[in-house]
């Protein structure tokens, strides 16, 4: 792991998002349905495996440090053009940033849209896994590569 004993403790926070392609008639099935399938509904337990991840991105991505997170949300919204737009927001205080932890929280969720949908098709596609912004420490960071 990068030692990071003598950076400064800051207020870190890191937006991630992925996009999930559904079939036109998964995503209508699925609207019809609620966003529910027979495991369950599909946007809730994507919320909570995302978070879960999140707070275990230390156990799955090795020199990542184990951080005791201040905040994870994600939020799921269903667009019009039969995709979903996944968004996990991290914060802590603490010497290093929260940008694994908000691409694991908006992934894991991805996939368990994916894992929750696929008995209706396998042609599911999850796309566009990436860091929308991040705050503290020496750089911010606000998505198409431009830094502050």
């Amino acid at each position: 792991m990068v030692d990071v004993s003598d950076k400064t403790v800051t207020r870190r926070t890191a937006i991630a998002g992925a996009t999930v392609r559904l079939p036109q008639d998964v995503a209508a099935t699925l609207r019809a349905q609620g966003f529910n399938t027979a495991k369950g509904p599909v946007f809730q337990t994507a919320i909570i495996a995302g978070t879960m991840a999140a707070k275990r991105t230390h156990e799955l991505i090795p020199f990542c440090h184990p951080l005791g997170l201040e905040r994870c949300h994600i939020g799921i919204e269903s667009l019009e053009d039969d995709t979903v737009e996944i968004r996990c927001t991290v914060a802590v205080n603490h010497r290093t940033g929260v940008e694994m932890e908000a691409m694991t929280g908006a992934s894991i969720a991805a996939l368990t849209v994916y894992d929750m949908c696929k008995a209706l098709s396998h042609d599911i596609i999850i796309s566009q896994v990436r860091l929308l912004s991040k705050t503290g420490g020496k750089n911010d960071y606000r998505g198409g590569g431009q830094q502050d």
